[in-house]
């Protein structure tokens, strides 16, 4: 393995390295410096850098304005472009990072949340009223997000394969005052039909939220983004199969793979001609979606996809596809 020591000083784009020898995989560079190319320097810097804070308004206790008025004094609040209830969020006295022990996050106005995640939930678009399905939705950021977009209104079904997962799912549906959400602990096979929207928030590599967690690098291997897909394809399919015709389905991840970006969904489009990729549209600095890759061609379609490196906005990295079902 390569040693890769940082800095312990603010860079010239005002990032903080994490203080931390990091062992990187011969594997990994090898893969990211062909995925990236001259962009590999700057993904393995933010990638090692700690990220800017950033929170969501949970509008169903409290307006955006009024969350500012009670934070402003003590903390600088720069809106997240692409999410109206959303903020970069840094400390006007020094330097303080407990954003959970605040009383407006204890009480459920606040939820911490990476910039990044907040964009899955804002394409989908849930309406008041409809019936949606979060199919992996521990530990609840988005979950919480789609309910405050339905008003509380219509029915959110929140599933998750694990039990232990659902405890902060629930502790953190409570907390945000949510009140249409249905819990369930399912394998992925037994929803029926009737879902307006469906989310699937897919379990991945990670390998766009390195700078959340070092491990990443050391549980990184080509055997397990491998399989990771195979669990992407049935995780999509089942989604699909309980999507309503004129529904809509996003899948998204927070790893740079190709393989389980738009490997996946160029997969899936070939299997179902009833599936129509949308085009995402927000004001958010991307990257061009990958077509091409260690000799894999995918459908030209998937550069209608969202894809987002660290380096980009200064958050975490992200993939979001939109279909329609026609």
């Amino acid at each position: 393995m390569g040693k890769h020591r940082n800095p312990t000083a603010p860079s010239a784009e005002g990032l903080t390295p994490i203080p931390q020898e990091v062992m990187v995989k011969p594997a990994f560079v090898e893969r990211y410096q062909k995925l990236l190319g001259a962009c590999y320097d700057d993904f393995m810097k933010y990638s090692l850098s700690y990220s800017t804070k950033s929170i969501r308004v949970n509008t169903l206790k409290i307006s955006v304005e009024e969350l500012r008025e009670r934070l402003e004094k003590d903390w600088v609040l720069k809106p997240v472009p692409w999410c109206k209830e959303g903020f970069f969020i840094t400390y006007r006295h020094g330097r303080r990072f407990d954003i959970g022990n605040l009383p407006e996050h204890q009480l459920g106005m606040i939820y911490v949340q990476d910039a990044a995640s907040m964009i899955p939930p804002v394409v989908l678009a849930p309406q008041p009223g409809e019936k949606v399905l979060d199919l992996c939705a521990a530990p609840g950021s988005k979950t919480s997000q789609m309910a405050m977009y339905m008003e509380n209104s219509g029915v959110l079904v929140a599933n998750d394969v694990s039990g232990d997962r659902l405890t902060p799912l629930g502790l953190n549906i409570q907390r945000s005052g949510i009140m249409n959400t249905i819990t369930t602990l399912r394998a992925n096979r037994h929803f029926s039909p009737v879902f307006d929207k469906v989310l699937i928030d897919a379990p991945c590599s990670g390998t766009g939220t390195i700078r959340r967690s070092l491990k990443t690098l050391q549980m990184w291997s080509p055997g397990l983004v491998h399989r990771l897909v195979a669990e992407q394809r049935n995780l999509i399919e089942t989604g699909w199969k309980v999507l309503k015709p004129g529904g809509v389905l996003v899948y998204s991840t927070c790893t740079q793979e190709p393989e389980e970006n738009e490997g996946v969904i160029a997969w899936f489009l070939a299997r179902n001609p009833d599936a129509e990729l949308l085009e995402i549209d927000l004001p958010i600095k991307r990257s061009e979606p990958i077509v091409e890759f260690e000799g894999k061609e995918y459908s030209p379609e998937v550069k209608k996809c969202l894809r987002i490196y660290p380096q980009d906005n200064d958050t975490e990295g992200f993939f979001v596809a939109k279909i329609r079902r026609q």
